[in-house]
């Protein structure tokens, strides 16, 4: 039934393409972060949906779209470099079958990156791209939430949509962005026009879906996820309106919640401030050292997955009770290999080396620095109209800060989420430089005709007698 369900759904969005050829783009959004190929049995797995989608996608739109509006920008060709960059280092990768299998999936998830702005090259659609991701979370964070509730979470135990604890079903990526969508969910339900915006009914499910996604980090018992939950408290502060109300709130939240938390999360949450009694810490510590080492010898990178060729012993320090009120400090020695980079930033800098890691940082970078100057802008137009999208280059300057620190203790930078919050920040830029260009025009249309007026004053603009 569950794989009847998930097929037809999917049929139903292909079908509808058929007549609107950019809801292919949407279908392959929501097959790309749900992954339902994951989630079936049986039929869906044999399917091959995430295929039939990619290439329907793109098929439709260069077959079918009009390509008025779409446009190339800087940061699509720091992309662009940094998918070919990726593409050189596989050649010569120290691990030829494990790089290999890494890329099957990290080059389409870029190049559908490239492929988004194209495809975005409206207002409308880009806030149904926008929408369509909200609610693809959803499926995922309010299962999970529910679960949650009920006692089924645990660290590498909670299970959302699928058993399969890898890509963003894995717990410390799942956390990081179910924190780092929350401002997104406020902008659908504030902003949308394709739902009744500021209704009711979708203010609840934005409270609601909101009170799920800061249920993953304890669901999963991730440390990462309550990191980043402190950090979009944090950037907060920057928009709410009472910030002494806000902060008081926030405080009382989380003092009257603590009595309601797992004792395994509270456990967990406590070696944050003790990372050397943690053997996991620990060992994300020591790799990021033997990473420096790797690239200072190859500076180009080792390709895709180069951690497998790590091995390192360290010391663990522990505190421990021996009764009679006395605790001593026992170490102990630990030797480890193969161990992954645990960073999204070692990650791209062991695998990619420097010119991979100044491509990828400066791609973030541009992105940051560019939804800043976007929501300044727009704020400062005094345009009603253009309020809605200076708000929506803020959350996508939020969902960025907030996964990019989470990515700092996990390795996800090529995870299909936030390159599509990078494509959606390229897409709003577009769309904005876009309407300054046909505003412009109609300015100098205008002078043009007020010019010729002038020049002729017995005859109107349009040219008839006066």
């Amino acid at each position: 039934m569950l794989d009847l369900a998930l097929v037809l759904f999917v049929l139903g969005l292909i079908a509808l393409g058929l007549r609107r050829p950019f809801i292919w783009v949407l279908a392959y959004l929501y097959v790309d972060i749900v992954a339902p190929q994951k989630i079936g049995w049986t039929l869906m797995p044999s399917l091959k949906i995430s295929l039939v989608t990619f290439v329907l996608a793109f098929g439709g739109w260069l077959l079918f779209d009009n390509k008025h509006g779409s446009r190339l920008s800087v940061r699509m060709g720091l992309m662009f470099a940094l998918l070919a960059w990726c593409a050189f280092t596989t050649s010569f990768a120290d691990f030829p079958e494990a790089a290999a299998e890494k890329w099957s999936w990290v080059w389409k998830s870029m190049l559908f990156a490239l492929f988004l702005p194209l495809a975005l090259r409206t207002k409308l659609r880009l806030e149904a791209a926008v929408t369509v991701l909200v609610l693809s979370m959803s499926a995922i964070v309010i299962s999970g939430g529910i679960k949650t509730i009920f006692g089924g979470g645990g660290y590498g135990v909670l299970v959302t949509l699928t058993q399969d604890n890898s890509g963003i079903y894995e717990g410390s990526t799942l956390s990081t962005a179910a924190i780092a969508v929350i401002p997104l969910i406020w902008w659908v339900a504030r902003h949308t026009t394709l739902l009744p915006a500021r209704h009711r009914l979708t203010m609840l499910y934005a409270a609601g879906m909101t009170f799920a996604c800061l249920l993953i980090p304890v669901g999963t018992s991730t440390r990462t996820g309550l990191l980043c939950i402190a950090v979009l408290g944090l950037l907060l502060l920057r928009t709410v309106k009472h910030r002494f109300l806000y902060i008081g709130a926030a405080a009382a939240l989380g003092l009257v919640s603590l009595p309601f938390l797992p004792s395994s999360f509270q456990e967990r949450m406590g070696t944050i401030t003790s990372y050397q009694a943690d053997e996991s810490a620990s060992t994300r510590v020591q790799v990021w050292k033997w990473t420096l080492d790797f690239v200072s010898d190859k500076p180009l990178g080792g390709g895709f997955d180069a951690f497998l060729g790590n091995s390192f012993t360290y010391e663990t320090v522990e505190k421990v009770d021996v009764g009679g009120g006395v605790v001593e400090m026992q170490r102990q020695e630990v030797t480890d290999e193969g161990r992954a980079f645990h960073s999204a930033y070692f990650e791209v800098l062991g695998e990619q080396g420097f010119v991979g890691f100044g491509l990828w940082a400066l791609l973030h970078l541009t992105g940051l620095v560019g939804m800043e100057r976007l929501r300044r802008r727009l704020r400062k137009s005094g345009d009603p109209a253009m309020a809605r999208w200076a708000a929506l280059a803020n959350a996508l300057q939020q969902v960025q800060i907030v996964f990019l620190f989470g990515s700092l203790f996990v390795g996800i930078a090529y995870q299909p989420f936030i390159l599509i919050v990078l494509s959606m920040q390229i897409a709003l830029a577009h769309t904005i430089r876009s309407d300054d260009a046909r505003l412009a025009e109609e300015e100098r249309k205008a002078r043009l005709a007020q010019h010729r007026a002038r020049k002729m004053p017995g005859q109107v603009p349009g040219g008839a007698p006066a």
